[in-house]
């Protein structure tokens, strides 16, 4: 349930609303809106009654929530909420770019691309300090020395960084280190992580799990929200279907229909998708189009001698031209 305050409602008349829903063994979470705050009604069994909040002082009108999802969804936020990582920020009426490289090979290596992407347009640093792969014999990242060279990155350039957190025991060390964390498609639904990126004071990136419907995607950022963590981005990356011409198959029509459902920003990630170095432009191209609020490249100097991902990530120049296209298809729609 939401309860919409009226415009000139003030703390006392909000904690009222907070005290009447814990009395009723509810949880109560006040929502800042643009003009007005709403608070939301959690942990009800079956419906609330209205009447024990509409005639409280500063009540404007109480709502039913119906999705499965509360704090995530557009029922109980409708304006879009803004993530920001460092200055960029998403979902507001910029299209910041996310890039970097799969993974963190070096100092020399990350700098290089650092220095690149920056130069072209880049918001945000991308790049991988621990690494799960498909293969326990394909590289698995550099570890606590990757997440000390994204630091010197951020040092060096100014630009924020964000890292992929594997686990709940690595977390700390990754959450001080980045400016925001990743959580990676194959841990979607790991319920334990989820839970304590909501614990985080950082930005979360979540990644839709390979085969996951956009309700299990929307309830994943809801248990990372409930633990008081309201600073999530959704990410696209593809999903897994029976084609061979691509790695994943981009599901850019998720885009709308979750900026539909949901507050929340949602970014893509086609480099991911796509596999492949040919594909990762088009499509980038198209989530522009679309109506993403940011999206993520993989970019690589030396993309044939990559320890991960060489394949589809773009050269230096190729993220250049990407960018200057961008630029004039978000001038177009937004």
């Amino acid at each position: 349930m939401l309860i919409v305050m009226e415009k000139g409602a003030d703390n006392a008349d909000i904690q009222a609303v907070v005290n009447t829903s814990e009395q009723r063994g509810f949880t109560a979470r006040p929502i800042p809106g643009g003009d007005r705050v709403s608070v939301g009604i959690l942990y009800n069994r079956g419906s609330v009654d209205a009447a024990h909040f509409l005639g409280l002082k500063g009540v404007k009108e109480v709502i039913p929530v119906t999705k499965p999802y509360k704090l995530v969804s557009r029922e109980l936020k409708h304006e879009n909420t803004v993530v920001c990582i460092g200055g960029a920020c998403f979902g507001g009426h910029n299209l910041p770019v996310i890039a970097g490289p799969c993974a963190i090979e070096s100092l020399d290596q990350a700098l290089t691309i650092a220095l690149a992407v920056k130069k072209a347009g880049a918001s945000v640093f991308r790049g991988g300090a621990f690494k799960p792969r498909t293969s326990p014999y394909s590289f698995q990242g550099l570890g606590q020395e990757g997440l000390a060279i994204l630091a010197r990155i951020r040092e060096e350039t100014g630009m924020p960084v964000v890292t992929e957190v594997m686990d709940v025991e690595n977390f700390d060390i990754v959450e001080a280190h980045a400016d925001a964390v990743q959580i990676g498609t194959r841990n979607m639904q790991n319920y334990s992580l989820l839970k304590r990126a909501g614990r985080s004071k950082l930005p979360v990136i979540l990644k839709r799990g390979m085969s996951a419907t956009l309700q299990e995607w929307l309830m994943a950022a809801e248990y990372i929200m409930e633990e008081g963590n309201e600073r999530v981005i959704l990410c696209e990356r593809g999903i897994r279907t029976f084609v061979k011409h691509s790695r994943n198959t981009l599901d850019l029509s998720v885009v709308p229909a979750a900026r539909k459902e949901s507050h929340l920003p949602v970014i893509v990630d086609p480099s991911h998708a796509a596999g492949v170095r040919d594909q990762v432009i088009p499509l980038a191209l198209a989530s522009a189009a679309v109506g993403a609020c940011g999206i993520m490249i993989e970019v690589h100097h030396k993309p044939e001698d990559a320890l991960s991902d060489g394949a589809q990530s773009l050269y230096p120049e190729q993220f250049e031209q990407l960018m200057e296209k961008v630029r004039a298809i978000h001038a177009i729609i937004r």
